[in-house]
């Protein structure tokens, strides 16, 4: 899975599958993100290595991403063979000022370094290249810049 809509998908059916056990609330909002570093941080504390948590954390990358999809005015990019090669993974991000970015890497260091400073909460917040929010609007606007 590894264009728009699969990572969509992806996400979707992580959310439904995490939901339908009650327990953790991931709604696509910016403070869901803290869920996430939470998740992670379980992960790496509960003893798993990287590639026993590999589909856990690609699919925590891409509920990562349709946030920034749906909070931050990004699309879900295929990524070419030279951003492949830096970012290490299949796909990414572009934001509404053309800023590629990396949600699924970004979990993968939160899950190799811990700590607050790789919160993907943090990272969304200071994140460049978001779309501004419009009075009155419940969406970002395409093609603000922050």
């Amino acid at each position: 899975m590894d264009d728009e809509s699969g990572m969509r998908t992806l996400a979707a059916g992580f959310v439904a599958r995490v939901g339908a056990r009650g327990r953790l609330p991931l709604d696509y909002s910016v403070a869901s993100l803290r869920v996430v570093d939470f998740l992670v941080d379980g992960l790496r504390k509960g003893g798993a290595d990287r590639e026993r948590a590999h589909d856990t954390l690609f699919e925590l990358g891409a509920y990562v991403g349709e946030v920034l999809v749906r909070r931050a005015g990004a699309v879900w990019v295929d990524l070419d063979e030279r951003q492949r090669a830096w970012f290490g993974q299949p796909v990414g991000v572009r934001m509404p000022d053309g800023r590629v970015w990396n949600p699924l890497g970004k979990v993968v260091n939160r899950f190799e370094a811990g700590g607050t400073d790789e919160s993907l909460h943090t990272f969304y917040l200071t994140l460049h290249g978001r779309a501004r929010r419009v009075p009155g609007r419940t969406t970002p606007t395409r093609g603000a810049a922050a």
